[in-house]
Order: structure tokens, then sequence, then C-alpha cells
């Protein structure tokens, strides 16, 4: 299959995060490597490829990624980084999507705390220069669901590009600085060990996951592709995993 639009963001970060830090494979649940299937009849049928990777280090529970190849009309990168819950680190978070109606870009450190002014200045005020430079190249991209907001820092890259070369520069550059400056972070994190602070840590990671699995917006092309069972399980196995892996 020809290298599509997001592959090289893939291929970047994954060698990015093994020239930094420790990788180690992250089990990937059988039948979720990869996934093939046809869409579409007569000469509007094509094929549609999801491929998963995952990763961990002795800070990050899971880096994982779902890539869906599926032509010109339909390429998704979910690239998403899950710390261990002994970390107060944000998620990084990489939604890069390209449909038949154009790019939809979604690039932040996903914050565990949004409203606490000392996280915010622990992990939103560093890089929001780097915000603001990559904001003017890649505008914002209008409304955004409220009950989504919480999820979010102030320095979300959300953007809707008109032209494929502005993702493959513009955007690239964005999400290899957003990686970077992650990785800076993850290598200064220190473990936090007491008992209320990491039953907070754990609640808000709960309640992302939760968030992002109940609202999946690839739930419908998933299903449509995969079937409901496959779909369900990808999400709740694989893509959104922390409740089945929690110690009970």
């Amino acid at each position: 299959m020809v290298s599509t639009l997001y592959q090289p963001f893939l291929d970047r970060a994954i060698a990015y995060l093994e020239e930094h830090l420790d990788l180690e494979p992250y089990p990937i649940p059988q039948g979720f490597e990869s996934k093939q299937a046809t869409v579409g009849k007569g000469q509007r049928q094509s094929e549609v490829l999801t491929t998963s990777k995952a990763f961990q280090t002795d800070k990050l529970r899971q880096i994982r990624a779902a890539h869906v190849q599926g032509g010109e009309a339909l390429q998704v990168l979910n690239f998403v980084i899950f710390p261990h819950l002994n970390y107060d680190l944000p998620f990084f978070g990489a939604d890069l999507v390209t449909l038949p109606g154009g790019h939809l870009i979604a690039l932040d450190m996903q914050p565990l705390f949004r409203d606490d002014p000392s996280y915010q200045e622990k992990y939103t005020k560093p890089i929001l220069p780097l915000f603001k430079t990559h904001q003017e190249h890649l505008p914002w991209g209008g409304d955004f669901p409220e009950e989504a907001q919480p999820f979010f820092s102030p320095a979300f890259l959300w953007t809707r590009p008109q032209k494929t070369e502005v993702v493959e520069e513009r955007v690239l550059a964005a999400f290899e600085d957003y990686l970077a400056a992650y990785v800076t972070f993850v290598k200064e994190a220190q473990p936090i060990d007491g008992e209320e602070d990491l039953l907070k840590i754990q609640q808000a990671q709960l309640r992302y996951i939760r968030y992002r699995a109940e609202k999946d917006p690839a739930r419908g092309m998933f299903t449509r592709f995969y079937g409901p069972e496959w779909t369900e399980e990808y999400i709740h196995g694989f893509l959104f995993d922390l409740e089945r892996n929690l110690p009970h």
C-alpha cells in the first residue's frame, strides 16, 4: 500500500520516542494489529486498512496509534500517550483526520486538571509560545463541543487546513514540536506518592478515558467497516483500555 498522508507523522513520532525514551512493546490484543475491509461497490469500491501500534515506558502506561488508510478521501491517525497513574503528566493527544470534506486537526497536551492554576503553570504555560507560533499558520477551526472543553488545554491547536501541503508541512512541524515538548515533560516528571493525589490522578484519567470511549468520533466509521462487535472491543480493549487494566 502506498505511503499515506499521516505515515510520516507516525514514523517520526516513533523514531523520536525511540531516540529519547526506552520504549518497550505494549500488548495489542489479537485481531487489532491490522484489519482490512472492502467498502463501496463497483467503481467506487476501495480498500480500508486500519493498523495499530503500541509501546510503553517506565513513566508512560500506553503510547498508541490507530492509523486508518482508505485512499485520498479517508486518512486518519489517532495518536495518544497515557501516563502511568503515579505521574501527573497530561495526555498527549493528536487527532489527524482527512475526509472528503477536508482536514480536521486536533493537537494538545490534554490536562488532568484543566482549571488548577498550578497545573496550568506547570504544563500549559511552557507550551503557550509554541501554540502561538503555530496558530499563526493554523487558525482556530471553529466551534467545538462544550462538553469536550474540560479535556483540552489553553494550548489546544484545533484547525481545519484547506490545503494538503499545510498538513504535510505546518501540521507536521506543530506535531513534532508538541511531541518534543511532551518528551521534555516526561523526562522531568517525578512520581507522585500521596494517596489522595494518586486517587485524584486515577479519577481524572478515568474521566478522560470514559469520555473519549463514549464519544469516540470513529465509532460510526469503524462499525461501518468492521461491525459493532469488533469496534466496541477495539475502543474499550485497546484504544481506551485503562478500566480493563486497573489493579483490583
